[in-house]
């Protein structure tokens, strides 16, 4: 399975701590080998999630200042391990990271400017091709009991199904900052409730319900060509993805998406103060959690 992550957005809500590093390496919490709290980069996160799921290629999507700090810290250090082999303890969890990083490839993707989610998720066309993908923005996780849960049911579900495009989904108070949903609703997918989705608007004025799109999502090939269009038509300076969307359900194409809930999972972004915040406090609360007893116990 092939996926894709974007770490190209500007980051200007987060000024000016981002005038120099990239949010995407925020640290979050995550409970380490030995029960201990560790901290990761979200990026490191999603990574893990969509390995979890099934990627064995993952493209990235950056803006070309940033390139070279995120292939180096993706990349095998065999030197830094060298240089810190007296103090093994500290290394546990990057030891970890990158057995795991040896077990699949990643392919890089330049956005020279900041154009719309769209607009970076149409530049991996060339390394997708005609392959289903999963999609997960480099600035937020779900904070979920069994990391890469809500991926696996989406891919599982547009495979069995044959969909368009599976988006995953919470529901807010306030939809108007969002890309919110419409549709039916389903029968439910595992524990997840699901939403047959007739339309998706970006940041609607007057919202019909209190779905929101999280910026994690599965498609099959009739994306890059629904974007293309989009394009071609709007002449934006920026691209939504939700506008790719729902064009393929212009054209005939099917979605669903699977509902977040609080048994499931919650989606929570980096991309504000605020946010950086709540993200910090459910990643610590889920990572000082005692661990369920397996049946072997």
């Amino acid at each position: 399975m092939q996926a894709v992550i974007t770490l190209a957005g500007e980051g200007t809500r987060m000024l000016p701590w981002s005038r120099g590093v990239r949010k995407e390496f925020l640290p979050l919490y995550d409970r380490g080998e030995n029960g201990a709290l560790v901290l990761k980069p979200v990026a490191h996160l999603v990574v893990e999630s969509l390995i979890e799921a099934g990627a064995e290629l993952v493209t990235v999507v950056v803006q070309p200042r940033d390139a070279g700090a995120v292939q180096s810290y993706f990349t095998v250090d065999h030197e830094f391990l060298k240089r810190h082999r007296r103090h093994a303890d500290r290394l546990v969890e990057t030891r970890r990271f990158y057995e795991t990083l040896d077990k699949f490839r990643f392919v890089y993707t330049l956005q020279p400017r900041a154009a719309g989610f769209g607009d970076a998720v149409l530049r991996t066309e060339a390394v997708i091709g005609e392959n289903p993908f999963l999609l997960h923005a480099g600035d937020g996780i779900v904070v979920e009991p069994q990391r890469g849960a809500a991926l696996r049911a989406m891919a599982e579900l547009r495979e069995r199904e044959n969909l368009d495009a599976v988006v995953l989904a919470r529901v807010v108070a306030d939809p108007r900052r969002y890309g919110v949903l419409e549709g039916r609703v389903g029968p439910k997918v595992g524990p997840y409730p699901r939403i047959d989705v007739t339309r998706i608007i970006e940041k609607p004025e007057h919202p019909k319900t209190h779905w929101a799109a999280a910026a994690v999502y599965v498609f099959g090939p009739r994306l890059f060509p629904a974007l293309e269009a989009v394009r071609k038509e709007h002449r934006s300076p920026e691209l939504e993805l939700t506008d790719g969307i729902q064009r393929m359900i212009e054209q005939g194409g099917r979605v669903a998406s699977l509902l977040l809930g609080p048994r499931t999972g919650t989606w929570r972004s980096v991309g504000s103060p605020e946010g950086y915040g709540r993200a910090l406090e459910a990643t610590r609360r889920v990572a000082v959690r005692p661990r369920p007893a397996r049946a072997n116990d």
